[in-house]
């Protein structure tokens, strides 16, 4: 195996690494300081420069994508059209974990949420976004189940984008709408990749089955039937047709 077979296959290793790491140093410097230049940065940007009140509204609209309206007739789409055994308890158990997780972190840290910009109302502790993390975590398992089963590479590539974008516009209005602070949207996103990438690797296989496990469900299915069966039946089919009229063309000779 070459080093780049090598790497692809241990592409889950090295995401959740370099999530973690990322995490814990923004965590660390969470801890030892009110405000990062990161959140300044991005202060600077979305709430100075880019708030108008056409934004608000949009970014308004991009920031319930993650809320438990949406989440919930999402989950619903999940449960019902995806594939495997259990698409919708696949989906609920990652959820109920990442909220788990987000919770356990938010007491850890207890950073407060910022003040005195908020153009709407929140409550708990700021760090890391539990949108964020519900969103990356959600849209991501999302993204994997179209990136697993879905045979059309024009359709896998347009949904797991579209689904990269929507975690993306999420954790951005939760900054323009002063609810967050960057290094809390960022936190978020690396605990839940990380979260992510474990979870489809270790969990998902008990409720979506691969490639393989399919084909073996389809084979063991009592209305399958070989190919090869199909066409030694077909072929028998044929050869008695032709006998028959062999027979009928055969009496008129015998008579004569």
């Amino acid at each position: 195996m070459s080093i780049w077979k090598r790497i692809w296959s241990g592409w889950r290793v090295i995401v959740v690494a370099i999530a973690l790491v990322l995490f814990v140093a923004i965590m660390q410097e969470v801890r030892s300081s009110e405000l990062l230049q990161l959140d300044i940065d991005a202060y600077n940007f979305f709430v100075v420069r880019l708030r108008r009140p056409w934004m608000t509204s949009i970014m308004e609209g991009f920031s319930s994508l993650s809320s438990p309206i949406v989440i919930g007739a999402m989950f619903l789409m999940v449960a019902a059209f995806a594939p495997g055994r259990r698409p919708g308890l696949c989906a609920a158990v990652n959820l109920v974990c990442v909220v788990g997780i987000n919770q356990v972190l938010k007491y850890i840290v207890h950073r407060p949420r910022p003040d005195g910009f908020r153009l709407v109302s929140e409550v708990g502790y700021s760090f890391p976004s539990g949108h964020s993390m519900v969103s990356m975590a959600f849209y991501g398992l999302c993204a994997w189940m179209v990136w697993h089963y879905e045979r059309d590479r024009i359709m896998r590539w347009t949904c797991c984008l579209a689904f990269a974008i929507t975690i993306v516009v999420v954790g951005m209005s939760r900054v323009y709408l002063g609810v967050h602070y960057a290094s809390d949207v960022l936190a978020g996103f690396c605990v839940s990749l990380a979260w992510v990438a474990v979870y489809t690797k270790v969990f998902c296989p008990l409720f979506m089955p691969d490639e393989q496990e399919q084909h073996r469900e389809v084979v063991q299915s009592p209305a399958y039937v070989e190919p090869e069966h199909l066409y030694v039946a077909d072929n028998t089919t044929t050869m008695k047709a032709r006998h028959m009229r062999w027979e009928q063309q055969k009496l008129p000779r015998e008579n004569n």
